[in-house]
């Protein structure tokens, strides 16, 4: 059974909207900022978060009229009918981020209503989530302090052309690398790295069993990629079926970050293809530092509980690694509903 109409006609009552920003520094040196949204109504409480990047983006927040008694699907409609955007957004996915922000909180609400878990509305059962830690590493020292707060901890980093052989020799040591992202999709930002035919093969034979994500296809790099195919993933263009089957050859592993998809009905439609195509799944996150991190933790519980999910507690996202760490995997969270 589709897995949206498991849920597109679950009632939802909307009395009122509360909004909350939050902030806090973060490992790869930025200032995080995203806002809560509050969806109440039959004294429930719904919660989404808003992921957009832009600090820009979290002024002026609008406040959508979404009161009244709803199907969860004629409310999804009612959210991309509202004008949720009073100044142009900072970034092209930031629409996507504010949409899944308002989606997320009425899909919470809607299963709060009907004291009702993600998992039972789903008719699946949640399971335990391995998680990986992603990190952006200068030398080998921010490695180092996460392992001595998880001896046990696997990675997700961003190789870039920097990276020399002691560095590289350090990690195929260590045997903990799952996923490298090799941020080949980026135009204009901060993380762009440059792809070369040079680059990708030092990556791919130094890490022969690690996922290989987003590297950009070009006329140098296409033979590596291709040759790598079967752990090539894609994460940075993925944001609903139409983009699966846009990708330059027939993937066999995809990133789901659940903020991409804007909508709860894209999200699961993709779930879906991904079944039909037996594609292996992983889920991402996105600096959260509320209730999006349960929310992606949740839905790697019931989607793609043994992926090497980038889904660890917000608490590996500080500058500073603390004593002792959460292990994975997590006990199954209760992100949505209750």
């Amino acid at each position: 059974m589709r897995r949206y109409a498991m849920v597109d006609s679950l009632p939802v009552t909307v009395d009122s909207l509360t909004l909350s920003r939050r902030e806090r520094d973060v490992s790869s040196g930025f200032t995080r900022v995203t806002t809560t949204v509050e969806l109440s109504g039959d004294g429930c409480v719904g919660r989404g978060e808003d992921v957009c990047y832009g600090a820009e983006d979290h002024a002026d927040y609008p406040r959508p009229d979404l009161t009244g008694e709803w199907e969860f699907d004629g409310l999804s409609d009612a959210i991309s009918d509202a004008d949720l955007w009073p100044s142009d957004p900072s970034q092209h996915h930031a629409p996507a981020f504010r949409q899944w922000a308002f989606e997320s909180a009425a899909l919470d609400l809607g299963l709060s209503q009907a004291e009702m878990t993600l998992a039972e509305a789903l008719d699946t059962e949640p399971e335990p989530v391995r998680f990986v830690v992603s990190t952006r590493l200068d030398g080998f020292g921010r490695i180092e302090s996460l392992l001595d707060a998880n001896p046990d901890a696997e990675f997700k980093l961003d190789p870039t052309p920097e990276w020399d052989d002691a560095l590289l020799g350090r990690l195929t040591d260590l045997d903990r690398v799952r996923v490298l992202d090799l941020k080949g999709l980026y135009e204009g930002t901060e993380v762009d790295t440059e792809p070369s035919a040079a680059f990708y093969e030092r990556i791919v034979e130094t890490f022969p069993d690690a996922i290989i994500e987003d590297p950009a296809v070009t006329g140098e790099t296409m033979d590596v990629v291709e040759r790598e195919r079967d752990r090539v993933a894609w994460d940075y263009p993925i944001t609903g079926v139409p983009s699966v089957q846009a990708l330059p050859f027939e993937p066999s592993v995809l990133n789901i970050k659940p903020s991409r998809f804007g909508t709860v009905e894209s999200l699961f439609d993709t779930l879906d293809l991904a079944d039909r195509l037996d594609l292996q799944l992983y889920g991402g996150g996105q600096f959260e530092l509320g209730v999006g991190r349960d929310h992606i933790q949740t839905l790697a519980s019931v989607a793609y509980p043994d992926g090497p999910n980038d889904v660890a507690p917000s608490a590996y996202n500080d500058p500073e690694a603390s004593r002792s760490l959460p292990r994975s995997p997590l006990d199954p969270p209760e992100g949505f509903g209750h």
